[in-house]
């Protein structure tokens, strides 16, 4: 497990995560939020009509319910509002960040 930083307009959050997510973090976490909450029938209680309402959190709920089951991605730390990552603490900048 690795140390990905995350967010959703709002504050940043750590979450550790299978490595693989960690070492292609973009990759997953577009797939997660441009197609599986868009077309995939599990992902129905995210949608409204067009509009489609998710956090981070929802993120870490589909890595490990339908991607990672036996690797669960937890929760370790809010470091607070991070202004997208412009004003990240030096201790977290060596972390992946995707902010969706």
């Amino acid at each position: 497990m690795k140390k990905v930083i995350l967010s959703a307009d709002g504050d940043s959050v750590i979450y550790a995560v299978p490595d693989a997510v960690a070492d292609d973090l973009e990759k997953y976490c577009m797939e997660f939020c441009c197609n599986w909450l868009h077309k995939s029938p599990d992902a129905s209680k995210y949608r409204t009509g067009n509009i489609v309402s998710y956090t981070e959190n929802d993120f870490i709920e589909y890595l490990n319910k339908y991607i990672f089951p036996d690797e669960q991605s937890f929760f370790i730390k809010n470091i607070g509002w991070t202004n997208l990552g412009e004003n990240m603490p030096e201790q977290y900048k060596c972390y992946p960040y995707f902010n969706f």
